[in-house]
């Protein structure tokens, strides 16, 4: 009865005579539709977790690296060559981690195009093999640390023997130049050796105009004169036959070659024989891709680096004369065959080519 007459009440306060029941029924959906209960629903938006997630990483990142930024200013105030070697070392680090992606990428490349490694553009094959020889260094180090506490000894065998252990990553700039004088010091003193085993084939040459041009060459390399390319490919068919062919080499003539492209050779016969092939294939391989792309697309540095893998110490020497050198190298490698045999040219004759370079 209460309720009636306060709707009657205000239906005349109104004007209009509104029916009990229906103010009812529209009070109870205003009460069922929940819009008379508690505050209104706040328009602001809320971060997703993910955001959430997102922002606390951004901020652990940007504290670490301003921790980061302190801990660098407070080794270089403090311990200045401690400071170098961590510097080069975390470089060295990244320069390796950078390779290894390269390589991958590269690797993946050619297993999805079907891809040989002769078949690649010069960069990447050049790529894939430094990287094969630091893998392999690494590798041996890897080996190293495997005994309990070894790696703290490691440590101080990298630290101490930085050229054998190390690779060039994680050289000084200085030492980058005088490890690779060590190493072109090392690849001469084959040389002699080299230009002694050519002298005494010689008589054994059947053909009297190669035994002539042979002697030609001998004398010229003693006296301190480099050949002419047109000297050196009058010999190609003296590097393949019997008996300066690969298969015809004595074990002294392969240590002595091995010296001189920097490979070990404290192996049997047979394992110097292989590597000797497989290295001068790679390189051969390496000349017609370089040829392909043209010695003046190169870099000053990836010039520099080609000349010193074929022999030639390219650390004191101008880049142009680098470039011409290279230019040479590229017109007697290109000159060869595509037989197995072909290979026994390069490897004799241009690191006597080299050997007062």
């Amino acid at each position: 009865m209460a309720l009636s007459r306060v709707c009657w009440a205000r239906a005349a306060l109104w004007g209009s005579a509104v029916p009990p029941g229906l103010y009812v029924v529209r009070r109870l959906q205003f009460v069922r539709s929940g819009l008379t209960w508690g505050a209104p629903r706040s328009s602001k938006l809320h971060l997703s977790p993910k955001a959430d997630v997102k922002s606390l990483i951004s901020y652990v990142v940007t504290k670490t690296k301003v921790i980061n930024g302190k801990y660098h200013r407070f080794l270089g105030r403090h311990f200045p060559r401690f400071y170098v070697l961590y510097t080069i070392f975390m470089k060295g680090l990244q320069m390796l981690w950078a390779d290894a992606k390269k390589a991958r990428r590269i690797k993946t490349n050619m297993w999805k195009h079907n891809i040989k490694f002769h078949q690649l553009p010069y960069r990447e094959m050049e790529h894939l093999r430094q990287f094969r020889r630091d893998v392999t260094k690494c590798l041996f180090l890897g080996i190293l640390s495997i005994p309990p506490f070894a790696n703290y000894l490691v440590f101080l065998l990298m630290y101490l023997f930085p050229r054998q252990l190390l690779i060039q990553h994680f050289w000084t700039p200085k030492q980058q130049i005088d490890f690779l004088d060590i190493y072109h010091a090392l690849r001469k003193q084959s040389h002699p050796a080299i230009l002694c085993c050519l002298e005494k084939v010689v008589p054994l040459i059947s053909d009297a105009g190669l035994q002539w041009h042979m002697t030609e060459l001998c004398t010229k390399m003693q006296r301190g004169i480099h050949p002419a390319v047109h000297d050196i490919l009058a010999l190609r068919e003296c590097f393949s036959n019997h008996p300066l062919g690969m298969d015809q080499l004595r074990a002294l003539q392969m240590k002595a070659l091995s010296r001189a492209m920097l490979l070990t050779p404290y192996l049997p016969s047979v394992l110097l024989r292989h590597r000797l092939k497989t290295h001068t294939t790679v390189i051969h391989q390496l000349d017609k891709a370089l040829a392909k792309l043209g010695v003046g697309q190169l870099t000053a540095q990836e010039v520099k680096s080609a000349c010193y893998l074929r022999g030639l110490n390219s650390t004191h020497i101008a880049e142009e004369r680098c470039r011409t050198w290279l230019g040479e190298w590229l017109q007697i490698s290109c000159s060869l065959k595509e037989n197995q045999t072909s290979f026994g040219f390069t490897l004799k004759i241009l690191p006597v080519y080299t050997s007062t370079s």
